[in-house]
């Protein structure tokens, strides 16, 4: 039986196609911008608007963490001028966004996650990371103008590197495993992934040994992968690394009773066999969608004149390792962040210094990506290299 959406649509003379889809941008002029997409229906071409904004998160609003069914996002401000803000929102149906709590931060932070099965949508608090002073913070939820610091962990270098880049630790991302039990922040300047077994009760992180990285592969964020979707049996984690412009596979284990265990198995380029990666490009984010795995890359122009390129693997379902399968277009210069929907046939690609973001087909079966959808320009455009234009988006499902 037609569900009652498809039938009143029929009623209307539209296709059940022709709805709309909500994202949200965040952009480093301070604002959070709410997207309508609305794909086209039989032959009309489809659509990308901006349809309201939101402050409130600082001067540097860097990552938005969004979980699917869940109206909330969190924003995390990287001000460098050592006053941030962490905030939190409600996100309407038609994804307009209501500020529901704020804390002050010492700023520098680039990426967020809640964590901790709890009272707030399921989490009772939030973890942070700070590239510069390399540190990890905590805070309990729900966020308030009195939150304070709940936990804080500092990192230092055991050993000299090489790259000018890695003259200390930088935290790039705090992001959990599928079992909820432990959180992973992928260290661009000191080539781990370091590894905390949470403490369900008082929040509190313990380290655990890390995941070792090659010398100069600058891990920034990872993405999970299992052969059967809900369980932990085969379970990989691809990291993008920065630095050495590739993507790495890694073993996981589970010890009964002790601490999540990464052991390295595979890297491979961002780019195609026999392919340098260009001089100044640099990898950025990494997602998983099927049996398919997803890099971009920042300032390569692999596709013309700031027009850089988003590199797709195959992975093995029986083993996870991943296998070059093509680069295709980003339609965007320098594209810090991507994000895949949750049918899995569309890819929101965010430029930073273009500031636009592009929405672009994907093929489900076949992993590969196709033509350019819908495109929007956001705000004002970055200066190349620079940390200004758009930070991040996501779909909102």
């Amino acid at each position: 039986m037609a569900s009652f959406k498809t039938l009143i649509l029929g009623t209307l003379g539209f296709a059940p196609e022709v709805l709309g889809a909500n994202l949200l941008a965040a952009h480093y002029t301070g604002k959070i911008f709410s997207l309508s997409y609305t794909p086209g229906a039989r032959n009309a071409t489809a659509s990308l608007a901006t349809k309201s904004s939101a402050s409130g998160c600082g001067t540097l609003p860097a990552w938005l963490h969004v979980d699917a069914g869940v109206p909330i996002v969190y924003c995390v401000d990287e001000d460098w001028n050592g006053s941030g803000m962490l905030s939190s929102y409600s996100i309407g149906p038609d994804g307009s966004l209501k500020q529901t709590g704020q804390t002050v931060t010492s700023g520098a932070s680039v990426h967020g996650t809640p964590y901790g099965g709890g009272d707030v949508d399921g989490y009772n608090f939030i973890a942070t990371v700070q590239y510069d002073p390399s540190t990890l913070t905590t805070y309990e939820l729900p966020l308030t103008n009195t939150s304070a610091v709940l936990q804080q962990l500092k990192f230092n270098l055991t050993e000299p590197k090489t790259n000018p880049r890695q003259n200390a630790p930088h935290p790039h991302a705090s992001q959990l495993d599928p079992t909820g039990k432990f959180i992973i922040v992928p260290d661009l300047g000191a080539d781990l992934v370091r590894i905390f077994t949470i403490d369900p009760a008082t929040g509190n992180l313990t380290a655990c040994e890390p995941g070792v990285a090659d010398d100069g592969d600058g891990p920034r964020h990872g993405a999970w992968w299992a052969p059967t979707e809900g369980s932990t049996d085969g379970q990989k984690l691809y990291t993008v690394n920065e630095l050495g412009n590739s993507v790495s596979a890694w073993d996981v284990t589970y010890p009964e009773g002790g601490c999540l265990t990464l052991k390295k198995t595979q890297t491979l380029s961002t780019y195609a066999a026999g392919s340098a990666a260009p001089n100044g490009s640099k990898a950025s984010e990494v997602h998983v969608s099927g049996n398919f795995l997803y890099a971009a890359n920042r300032a390569d122009e692999t596709f013309g004149a700031e027009n850089d390129s988003m590199a797709t693997y195959a992975i093995d379902a029986a083993t996870g390792a991943i296998s070059w399968v093509e680069a295709t277009p980003a339609h965007a210069w320098f594209p810090r962040s991507f994000s895949i929907n949750k049918a899995g046939d569309l890819v929101a690609i965010g430029g930073q210094t273009s500031s636009n973001v592009a929405i672009v087909a994907r093929d489900p079966k076949t992993g590969k990506l196709g033509e350019l959808k819908a495109n929007v320009q956001v705000a004002t455009p970055g200066t190349p290299q620079q940390e200004d234009g758009l930070s991040t988006v996501v779909w909102v499902e």
